[in-house]
């Protein structure tokens, strides 16, 4: 009897300790999962702050809390099971499927630019987001979701690449952790980049020199660098929507721009060893905002001046 306790508890702990490996295999395999796609984290946290831009301090958590949630749905009840579905059956079909979102982000980011050029909603947009009506709120949380939803399905799809060899409830599971785990990083940065100006005024009221100067400066500088991160979550859409083209064209058979691209990576690289890494980056980077802008352009034209010049002979 005893002996067959002892065994039993062998192999309870011989389990306990499977399980235990298993855990840090998930682990691992998710921290190199997200470490690949850092570069979308960072576009996803830059885009964030300029749908939040302009309303009032007490909505902005809320807002970031709606979007973060909206986010999380977006990875888990949608982008997951489908990638899951399709890297099973079709894994064919991620890379087109992908840039479908690409060319949305690209259109995105331009017509930003073209509202920007051309005076974009008059006096209705020069107004602060808060005044433009009860709706507006669920408007942008709705827009930020969308454009979250692009950004998510590059982040699921890079690291359901670096776990491919995994089995399927392994991807499964990993990707749940990335899922997660990236989403309460990048909207925990964001909602504390846009309450620092509330951090700011809190420290300005101690009795403490530096804290006051340090307050101040936040309460000053933090307008700035949301309006700054507004410009850059622009920048960061063509960027990614770029990548996405770029990336996904050449997994389709038509290497030739990325082909370009890389070679001009590694002139750079070549030239300048010591940045030449950086460098590199910076390369490709430019180069995949540029065919964002085109694309983004492109669709552009074809959402707004087209359907202009057709409406023009009726008038």
């Amino acid at each position: 009897m005893s002996g067959g306790l002892v065994g039993l508890l062998d192999d309870v702990a011989a389990m306990v300790k499977l399980a235990a490996a298993s855990v840090d295999d998930v682990g691992a395999a998710a921290g190199r999962a997200s470490a690949k796609a850092a570069g979308v984290v960072v576009d996803d946290t830059a885009v964030t702050p300029r749908y939040v831009h302009g309303f009032t301090a007490d909505r902005e958590l809320p807002m970031i809390k709606r979007i973060a949630l909206g986010s999380l749905r977006n990875k888990l009840l949608i982008i997951l099971p489908v990638i899951l579905v399709l890297s099973q059956f079709l894994p064919w079909l991620l890379a087109p499927i992908l840039m479908i979102g690409g060319i949305y982000l690209c259109f995105e980011g331009a017509e930003k630019i073209y509202e920007r050029v051309t005076g974009g909603h008059g006096e209705h947009e020069e107004r602060p987001a808060a005044t433009r009506g009860a709706d507006q709120e669920n408007t942008m949380v709705k827009s930020a979701i969308r454009t979250d939803f692009i950004l998510s399905a590059e982040i699921m799809v890079i690291s359901l690449n670096e776990v491919a060899e995994e089995g399927l409830v392994s991807r499964a599971v990993i990707l749940v952790v990335v899922a997660i785990g990236i989403t309460l990083l990048v909207y925990g940065v964001v909602g504390l980049i846009v309450k620092m100006d509330d951090v700011g005024l809190h420290l300005s009221e101690r009795s403490s020199s530096t804290a006051r100067r340090i307050g101040l400066l936040l309460v000053r500088g933090m307008p700035k660098l949301l309006a700054l991160l507004s410009t850059v979550g622009v920048v960061a859409m063509l960027w990614v929507g770029g990548h996405i083209l770029l990336n996904g064209s050449d997994e389709l058979g038509w290497h030739t721009p990325y082909a370009l691209v890389h070679a001009a990576e590694r002139v750079v690289a070549d030239a300048v060893p010591v940045l030449g890494g950086v460098l590199a980056w910076l390369v490709n980077t430019l180069a995949s905002a540029l065919i964002g802008l085109a694309v983004g352009a492109l669709a552009v034209a074809i959402m707004h001046l087209v359907p202009r010049r057709t409406r023009t002979p009726n008038h």
